[in-house]
């Protein structure tokens, strides 16, 4: 069975979107770099979409999160707020359920990211259930393949899962969670794992810094 062909790119509504990041970052990114780093991320998500309706939207959301951390590395690494980024296969589960506890919790006092070695189609089923739950939204979350200025702007890396695909770049600290793969499990196995999850959260919260 051969795999589904990529969408061709909407040049139009591309463009719109290229048009206003590059407006945002005048002066930081040129439009010609903006255009690509656009295009970059509309057929990295492409190819393994499930839905592709709102592929653009989400191709200049994903844009807009790898300009903010390409600025951070080349303006000030280490400086501000910790940047938290979360790692695992899918970016379907458990690292959205991480990533969206930890913002619901950290008030503030960390930039949270998510990302997947192999991105899966969508978000698992029951993620949201679970994370509504908890008072969590995850109305927005989406699969992101890892991207290298996403992994730079990182001061703390999570991983969850991923194995030798993880990335180690010098300088940042590094955690593995050996959290349990919520793919396919029952509904009370997902509020078990979202429990855990939840638990190591209070402990990294502790050691965060104050600013």
């Amino acid at each position: 069975m051969s795999a589904a062909p990529t969408p061709a790119l909407p040049d139009e509504r591309l463009a719109a979107g290229a048009a206003r990041l590059a407006a945002r970052h005048a002066g930081r990114f040129s439009a010609e770099t903006v255009t690509g780093l656009l295009t970059d991320s509309y057929q990295r998500l492409a190819e393994t979409a499930s839905v592709t309706r709102h592929l653009v939207v989400l191709a200049e959301r994903f844009t807009a999160q790898r300009l903010d951390a390409l600025i951070h590395v080349q303006d000030a690494p280490g400086v501000g707020l910790p940047r938290v980024l979360f790692v695992c296969s899918h970016n379907a589960g458990r690292s959205q359920l991480v990533a969206a506890l930890l913002q619901h919790q950290a008030g503030g006092r960390a930039v949270v990211s998510s990302a997947g070695t192999h991105p899966g189609p969508g978000i698992e089923q029951h993620i949201a259930q679970v994370l509504a739950e908890a008072g969590a939204d995850a109305a927005d979350a989406f699969p992101k393949p890892l991207t290298d200025e996403v992994v730079q702007a990182a001061d703390i890396v999570i991983t969850m899962g991923c194995g030798d695909a993880c990335p180690v770049v010098p300088g940042r600290r590094y955690l593995d969670w050996p959290v349990a793969d919520s793919y396919g499990v029952p509904i009370a196995a997902v509020r078990a794992i979202r429990d855990d999850i939840d638990r190591r959260i209070t402990d990294l919260l502790a050691g965060l810094p104050s600013t």
